[in-house]
C-alpha cells in the first residue's frame, strides 16, 4: 500500500490547485459541456478567491510524497443541516484503483467531523460506484440519498453525520 497523505494547502499552493483543476475539468467534461478558452485552457470561474475564503479548506493529496490530486471542503451545502461539502475531489488517473480515494475520504471525515454532504454528477458512473461503496462504510450505514439538480447537473447527494 502506498503512503497516502492529506496535506492542508498553504496559500502558496493555491495556484498549483488551480493548475490541477484543468485535469479535473478535463475528466469532468465527459459529463458536463465545458469549453476551452482562447488560450486552450478550460474556461473556469476564478478560483483563487474561492480557495482563499475562510470557509474553504483546500487540501493536497500526496502519494509517496508525490502530488496525486486535491480535495476541497467548503460550506456550499444543498442538504438541510449539512455543514461540510466536498466542493472538488480529484485523484489523478495514475493513482485511481489503489485505495487512495477511500483513504483520503476517511481521513477527511476524521479531520472534519460533523454533518456532511457529498454529491456527484449522476452520469459519472465511476463516481457513482465509488460513493455508493464508500459512504455506507464511512457513515456506519446511516445516510440519506437525494436526487436533485445542482449547478445545472443531475446530481446524487449523500447526507450523513460523521
Amino acid at each position: 500500500m502506498p503512503h497516502i497523505e492529506l496535506k492542508q494547502a498553504e496559500k502558496s499552493d493555491h495556484q498549483l490547485i488551480v493548475n490541477l483543476m484543468q485535469f479535473y475539468n478535463y475528466d469532468f467534461s465527459e459529463w458536463v459541456p465545458l469549453s476551452f478558452a482562447e488560450d486552450g485552457f478550460f474556461a473556469i470561474r476564478p478560483k483563487l478567491e474561492y480557495l482563499s475564503s475562510p470557509t474553504t479548506i483546500p487540501l493536497l493529496i500526496l502519494v509517496d510524497a508525490q502530488i496525486a490530486g486535491f480535495v476541497i471542503v467548503d460550506d456550499e451545502v444543498h442538504a438541510a443541516g449539512a455543514q461540510h461539502n466536498i466542493g472538488y475531489f480529484f485523484v489523478a488517473r495514475r493513482y485511481r484503483g489503489l485505495g487512495v480515494g477511500t483513504r483520503v475520504v476517511s481521513d477527511l471525515l476524521c479531520k472534519f467531523p460533523g454533518r456532511w454532504q457529498i454529491w456527484h454528477v449522476r452520469e459519472n458512473l465511476r463516481a457513482a460506484a465509488f460513493w455508493a461503496k464508500v459512504v455506507p462504510v464511512l457513515s456506519d450505514g446511516k445516510y440519506v440519498v437525494h436526487s436533485l439538480p445542482i449547478d445545472d447537473c443531475n446530481a446524487t447527494l449523500y447526507r450523513f453525520d460523521r
